[in-house]
């Protein structure tokens, strides 16, 4: 089944990604000028940002004032600041720290309500590179577990959350096909098509395809072959709310992980590329099975 090939589940208010549900803060936001990152993409309504790996998204306990918000805070300001909390201060979605790659970033109302609406439809399609430590036994497919969050205490102020797979929990769906295997290691890559927490992570590992350096979940023999979370988001897509043209941005392979592919004999897969996945639905209207 290819990525293309997969049936529509019911919508859902989208305020996550791949990683946390978003948690922007309520207050004013302070601007840092020494958080860096790469714009992708840019005009007067909207930006498409690449975020490094250990870089928080948004502030949150412990991470006030070193956030890639705090970063486009200090360059964007009347504009997120006019957004405000009810909107995100723009941020639309978020990675998870360790997750580098793409975001897309509203500066003004009608863009941020715009691809809201899209996020809502799940309507923006976004794609991952991930390194794991084996393929799963098909080369493509969809997989359809249903996950719960495990929230655990870590102090007096703070908690911990992660997932599990769970048939009771909330629908999750993730699309994927494997672009290159060797003995070693495979290099996949997924859509996730609903937004539950960690949910390429938990979703890869349930079929036997740990994410290299995932601290969190997979097998203990992973979380020390690569130096970090190997997982990238590599391609957005989406319907430009203001203009209506379709706008697909791409991003090379992290440099930081290109040491890891050498040692896995995995190629990089802008350098050896195969057909782009299509960024396109059809209009399917079963829902998947949430006991599966």
């Amino acid at each position: 089944m290819l990525l293309s090939q997969i049936e529509r589940t019911p919508t859902l208010r989208s305020t996550q990604s791949e990683s946390n549900p978003m948690s922007t803060p309520t207050g004013p936001v302070e601007a840092n000028e020494r958080i860096t990152y790469r714009t992708a993409y840019e005009d007067e309504h909207l930006l498409v940002v690449e975020k490094p790996t250990r870089l928080v998204s948004t502030p949150g306990v412990g991470h006030e004032h070193d956030t890639l918000l705090n970063g486009l805070m200090a360059r964007y300001t009347k504009q997120l600041t006019n957004l405000g909390a009810v909107r995100d201060h723009g941020m639309l979605h978020r990675l998870d720290k360790e997750t580098s790659g793409l975001l897309v970033v509203a500066l003004n109302q009608k863009s941020y309500d715009g691809l809201r609406e899209q996020f809502e439809q799940r309507k923006i399609k976004k794609f991952y590179w991930a390194i794991t430590h084996k393929a799963p036994r098909d080369a493509e497919g969809v997989i359809r577990k249903s996950m719960t969050d495990v929230v655990k205490r870590a102090s007096r102020y703070t908690s911990t959350r992660t997932s599990r797979v769970d048939r009771n929990g909330k629908t999750a769906v993730t699309a994927y096909r494997v672009l290159h295997e060797s003995a070693l290691a495979a290099l996949i890559e997924a859509r996730p098509i609903t937004g539950r927490l960690h949910q390429i992570r938990v979703h890869l590992d349930s079929v036997g395809a740990a994410v290299l350096g995932d601290r969190l979940y997979g097998p203990k023999i992973i979380r020390e072959a690569a130096p970090r979370l190997a997982l990238h988001s590599h391609r957005l897509c989406f319907v430009h709310p203001i203009t209506g043209e379709e706008v697909d941005i791409r991003t090379q392979f992290p440099r930081d992980l290109r040491t890891t592919m050498k040692k896995m004999n995995l190629p990089r897969p802008e350098l050896n590329p195969i057909e782009p996945a299509p960024s396109t639905l059809p209009e399917a209207i079963t829902a998947p099975n949430d006991d599966e």
